[in-house]
Formats: C-alpha cells, structure tokens, sequence
C-alpha cells in the first residue's frame, strides 16, 4: 500500500480499533498489521499526540508477560472525532472512487 495513503488513513485506523476494544501499543500494532503493514514507531507518537489532543486517555492493566501494559481507551472526544473521520472518509473515498469510475470510461 502506498506510504502516503496508509500514513493518512492511520489516524482513522487506529480509532477505529481502539473504538472496538481498549488496546495497549503492542496489540494496536499487531491489529493493524493483520491489513496492512505497519511500523510500532509510527504509531506510538501518534498515540501520544492523541491522548495529548483528548481523544484518548490511558490506563495501565497487570500483564502475566511482564510489568503493567498501558492500554489506550477513546474518550467522549474521540468518539466525535471518529465520527467525524469517518464522515470525512466516506466524502473523500466517494469523490476518489468518482475519478477512477471517470478515468476508466471510454469516451
């Protein structure tokens, strides 16, 4: 998948698995890795930025694998924001898919 529609997909991605169930960092990774190839350093500053924003908080859970995990969980702003991306999704793929049906048309 090209670098530049995955890294503007992401944001949206990773609210959307959050959405559906708390995650830590690691299980984000592996989660989205399931679709697309991902890297964890990508996706931690992300986190970072979107708990700073609100959209997410944190809290930390016992692991029989080791020390506490911090799981990332949406917030009532990130449910809007989600939404909205979603919204915004939906414009942008409906107006992509526009131009492919267009350019594939034989005039």
């Amino acid at each position: 998948m090209n670098a530049q529609f995955r890294k503007g997909a992401l944001e949206l991605i990773v609210l959307l698995v959050i959405n559906k169930n708390d995650q830590y960092g690691y299980s984000l990774v592996q989660n989205i890795s399931r679709y697309m190839e991902i890297a964890e350093g990508t996706v931690y500053p992300l986190l970072r930025r979107l708990v700073k924003n609100g959209d997410l908080s944190t809290y930390f859970q016992p692991s029989t694998e080791g020390p506490p995990r911090k799981y990332y969980t949406l917030t009532a702003t990130g449910q809007q924001k989600l939404q909205s991306l979603k919204e915004e999704w939906q414009i942008f793929a409906t107006t992509v898919n526009q131009f492919i049906e267009e350019s594939d048309t034989d005039d």
